[in-house]
């Protein structure tokens, strides 16, 4: 059996004692591709967050393995697009775990940024102010940023959004590279198409856990219907609210469910629908 990565232990997240993410238990294991999927508001990056330790948790715990080095690439909304840097600039941030903020580059330090630039496709930006980048570009140099870092966890909250489908696809590339050196990946994603197509594991959020496990079971039907129907128990406006069964599919985590805290209604709706539009298999190639 493949070793665990990252263990959560009944983990609750949240902000000003309003939780975000509910009882969440299970185990990623190591070398293992994820993705997080859930409507807007149904905890995604609050999780990511959890992981990497910007947020601490209300109640349980969510472990790495000994000596796991962590990277997480927030959302692009997240960062100052104005701060006065270069692409170099912005790449060389990668080095900060190993170098310190004032510590030196060496020659070999500024070959991994060379090489890591190449590697997006950004070869020759190296002095290109970041305000000048399009979205896409942003996305590969942060890309870059994480490939110099050489962690073990890799965490990307929504790296999809607002880029060209060239893009998208170069940096899949380099998701399932990363997966092949063993690395352990987990990237918040909105596109379910992309989702069945790429990602072999699938954890379907609604605040609590729904389903968790191969992707071709998570994303069934009933499941988006549960998790659709969750997310709606939030709303003050939802018709109705009902409590569901803790069982669902899964791949041996042994997850825990809590339900819905009824003081928690504003988020609004997300990308997950169950209908016929929403339920359909992979892409054609």
């Amino acid at each position: 059996m493949a070793e665990a990565c990252l263990t959560f232990r009944d983990l609750t997240l949240g902000y000003s004692d309003h939780p975000a993410v509910h009882h969440l238990t299970g185990t990623v294991k190591r070398g293992s591709l994820t993705a997080v999927v859930g409507a807007n508001g149904s905890g995604k990056s609050t999780l990511m967050k959890g992981i990497v330790g910007v947020l601490k948790p209300m109640d349980g715990e969510s472990v790495a393995a000994p000596g796991a080095r962590i990277a997480y690439l927030p959302q692009q909304s997240e960062l100052d697009r104005s701060f006065p840097a270069r692409v170099v600039d912005l790449v060389s941030m990668g080095l900060w775990p190993r170098r310190g903020l004032l510590g030196r580059h060496t020659a070999d330090d500024k070959a991994s940024v060379g090489r890591a630039l190449a590697a997006v496709g950004l070869e020759g930006f190296e002095a290109r102010p970041i305000d000048t980048l399009s979205g896409g570009q942003l996305q590969r140099a942060l890309f870059a940023r994480v490939l110099v870092q050489d962690a073990d966890i890799i965490l990307l909250d929504e790296p999809f959004n607002a880029i060209d489908a060239r893009t998208v696809a170069d940096l899949v590339a380099l998701i399932k590279r990363w997966r092949g050196e063993k690395r352990t990946v987990l990237v918040v994603v909105h596109d379910l198409d992309l989702v069945r197509e790429h990602f072999p594991e699938t954890l379907l959020l609604a605040r609590r856990p729904v389903a968790w496990g191969p992707t071709q079971d998570v994303l069934k039907p009933e499941n988006l219907l549960r998790a659709r129907r969750f997310d709606e128990a939030w709303h003050d406006d939802a018709p109705w609210c009902e409590t569901e069964p803790h069982g669902h599919a899964g791949h041996g985590h042994e997850h825990e469910h809590a339900h819905a805290h009824d003081d928690h209604r504003h988020h609004d709706h997300g990308e997950i629908h169950a209908g016929p539009d929403h339920e359909t298999g992979p892409r054609a190639a």
